[in-house]
């Protein structure tokens, strides 16, 4: 898929590109997860989750209905047990060139702005491209191990990991925690990978495609002999839950695991000059091909823990840390067609498709090719003869035609004027504040689209959203040619009228007793949703994972919500004020849910579903002890011992809801110098203000 280098790339671009990348990610879950039969290898997949979270990391507002923000991994395999990790195994914001990296160092003073004289120090070090995983010890010993799955809950592969020789049973030395949970990097060096190969060419069996795939598919072994046999090794960099500090630094941290006896890569460094930085990656790059093992780039980590802990994460992914991936490989194809595909929300999205051809080790065949203005823009046409870039973690994109071998009968693409699924005319939206019509084209047929209703479906029991093991993107395109799911309620009514079809769906071709409960038990188990998988799961526009854990934590109920929205689109102006005070939530995402929620077919239909679940409210785990906890907090004026940034994470993490604007809702006012009319509607109604002293007094934050 193609794609622009993400300084070039437009928010209409951005957000064109994320509907694409859910379909895909989505498709591509249901063929490796459900079926076993990956559609491409791992390193694509990797690919293609990581390009979302990078556009996700720069429009952070951006973030779409259908995307799957954050996920971190895969889900958990049939035959192991799962192992929820007491500190969520997180995944990493993508830089694609030295600006990217200036920019994160940047965003780091600015957020300690207030820290005189303050120097950041940041860790670099290779980042291994292989198989994540954690390990618990108590006592020194090793207890449990745990893939990262889907960075909340992975697979118990301790069986296989004991046998890892650079894996140690007990920990070296003294002094380490009595619980350590010790995080880091499975891979497969190259000779190892040759001599597989060669066994395996020897004796007439599968070769492998790549180390790291190898390494992924071998500690997920239910045989551990196959997983010794492997010779895999293991880099460790990280820590998760401690029962007590044993480092306040990143490098100090990682000398004491090299002296408990794990292998630490002696690549690492700390420096606080942004081009010592630069320089140390150009230097891991130059390194790369005789390593004997393989990277995909370095990861710059804030050396000081204290500092670490100030700044925080933005949804999964922490803000202290990045990965800058390395330069991109290209090649040259024929790019023999151009298909049109529709998304969830009626956007239409072009797609090259690719004569294959290998680019950095992975073969690439297809390519986004964004919008209609990208194709005339680079005079794309059907039989040209492309450029093809990949770099380490950005989805393939054309970079250009070569024109010198253009065929002397090739004609300009004319996007389509309708949809070619439904027939509905094709328009591009304008954009009331500018003027400017929206570079997206969209099928305006709405659910009368067959493409949009299936896409809508898909997303709703998608990873990110509901999670119905089992209802994947062919189930549901099967269910739906079928007249059996339609809707979102006929997901939990499927299995009382499947009582009463004939034949069942046990007796259908592809299914059997053993799938068809399978799947209705999964369906069963979701029948009591968390409030914000809910609200992500209705695909609203513009309500990506992030607002929709905004709202759930905002309200208590689905019903507050749902009231709180309808409110507002009639007309209510103290409820628009509440929903905009909400920060984070911007006046694209009001008008998309008021939107919604006055349409009266789609309330009908959360109606029917409301019928069949009970949505949980959001569980936000903060300091119970805290007297701020449940609150919420508006900040205004100039704040002078911490920059406003700091000062949300810190309301966050004590269980604070920040909020932009004063309402009857609002319990505390923070105000520094220079506070206005957000001060003056507090004292108008009576709430609490606060100083900044007084408030760091409140959270006893010094």
């Amino acid at each position: 898929m193609a794609s622009k280098s993400l300084p070039q790339l437009s928010k209409a671009e951005a957000k064109a590109e994320l509907e694409h990348l859910a379909k895909e990610i989505s498709r591509h879950d249901e063929a490796y997860h459900a079926k076993d039969r990956p559609l491409i290898s791992d390193a694509q997949y990797d690919e293609l989750r990581q390009r979302n979270q990078a556009i996700e990391a720069k429009f952070p507002d951006l973030i779409l209905d259908n995307s799957p923000s954050k996920k971190v991994g895969a889900t958990i395999a049939k035959g192991f047990e799962k192992v929820r990790h007491r500190v969520p195994m997180l995944s990493l914001g993508n830089g694609f060139n030295d600006q990217d990296i200036a920019d994160f160092v940047d965003r780091g003073y600015r957020f300690f702005g207030r820290d005189k004289g303050i120097n950041l120090k940041f860790t670099v070090e290779p980042k291994i491209d292989g198989i994540s995983a954690s390990l618990r010890y108590e006592n020194g010993v090793f207890a449990q191990g745990a893939t990262r799955g889907d960075g909340t809950t992975g697979e118990d592969i301790t069986a296989n990991l004991k046998t890892i020789k650079e894996i140690p049973q007990k920990l070296r030395g003294n002094n380490w925690p009595q619980t350590l949970e010790v995080r880091g990097e499975i891979y497969m060096d190259h000779a190892d990978f040759a001599e597989l190969n060669r066994r395996a060419k020897e004796m007439g069996g599968q070769t492998y495609v790549n180390p790291r795939n190898t390494a992924a598919g071998s500690v997920r072994q239910l045989n551990s002999s196959i997983t010794a046999s492997r010779n895999l090794k293991f880099f460790a960099y990280a820590w998760g839950y401690v029962s007590e500090p044993f480092a306040s630094t990143q490098m100090e941290a990682v000398a004491k695991l090299g002296e408990w006896g794990f292998k630490t890569n002696p690549l690492t460094i700390a420096t606080g000059e942004l081009e010592a930085m630069l320089e140390h990656y150009r230097y891991i790059e130059e390194q790369r091909s005789s390593l004997g093992y393989d990277i995909d780039g370095v990861v710059y980590k804030l050396d000081d823990l204290d500092l670490r802990e100030r700044w925080g994460f933005v949804a999964r992914a922490p803000r202290w840390a990045i990965a800058h991936k390395f330069s991109a490989e290209q090649a040259t194809t024929i790019l023999k067609k151009i298909d049109i595909q529709v998304g969830r929300t009626g956007a239409l999205t072009p797609v090259a498709r690719l004569q294959p051809v290998t680019v950095g080790g992975v073969v690439v065949s297809n390519a986004t090719l964004h919008n209609g203005d990208e194709i005339a823009k680079k005079d794309i046409r059907e039989g040209d003869s492309v450029i093809v870039q990949r770099a380490g973690d950005v989805i393939p994109q054309v970079v250009k035609v070569i024109l010198q071998k253009r065929p002397s009968d090739s004609k300009p693409f004319v996007f389509p004027e309708k949809c070619l699924v439904c027939d509905a005319p094709v328009v591009r939206e304008s954009n009331p504040k500018t003027g400017k019509n929206d570079i997206v084209r969209r099928c305006t047929g709405g659910l009368n689209c067959k493409e949009q209703a299936v896409q809508q479906l898909k997303h709703f029991v998608s990873r990110r959203a509901l999670d119905i093991d089992g209802l994947g993107d062919k189930q549901i395109a099967a269910f739906f040619e079928e007249g059996k799911i339609l809707r979102w309620v006929d997901i939990f009514t499927l299995k009382q009228r499947d009582q009463a079809s004939n034949p069942r769906l046990a007796k259908k071709d592809g299914w059997g007793e053993q799938s068809a409960n399978n799947l209705f038990e999964a369906i069963e188990a979701r029948r009591q949703p968390d409030l914000d998988r809910l609200i992500f799961a209705l695909g609203i526009r513009h309500v990506g994972e992030n607002t929709a854990q905004l709202l759930a934590r905002n309200f208590s109920s689905f019903t507050a919500f749902e009231d709180a929205v309808i409110a507002a689109g009639n007309s209510d102006i103290e409820a628009q004020e509440n929903l905009l005070a909400i920060d984070g939530i911007g006046e694209i995402a009001v008008a998309s849910l008021m939107a919604f929620f006055g349409d009266e077919e789609n309330r009908n239909q959360v109606d029917q579903l409301l019928d069949q679940v009970q949505p949980k409210p959001y569980v936000f785990e903060v300091e119970t002890d805290s007297e701020v906890a449940g609150k919420t907090v508006v900040f205004t004026g100039s704040l002078e011992k911490m920059t406003r940034s700091e000062a949300k994470v810190m309301a966050e993490r004590v269980g604070a809801k920040v909020v932009g604007s004063v309402s009857k809702n609002t319990d505390i006012l923070v105000a520094g110098p220079g506070a206005g009319s957000k001060l003056k509607k507090a004292n108008e109604l009576g709430l609490l203000v606060l100083d900044e002293d007084q408030w760091l007094e409140l959270v006893k934050t010094v």
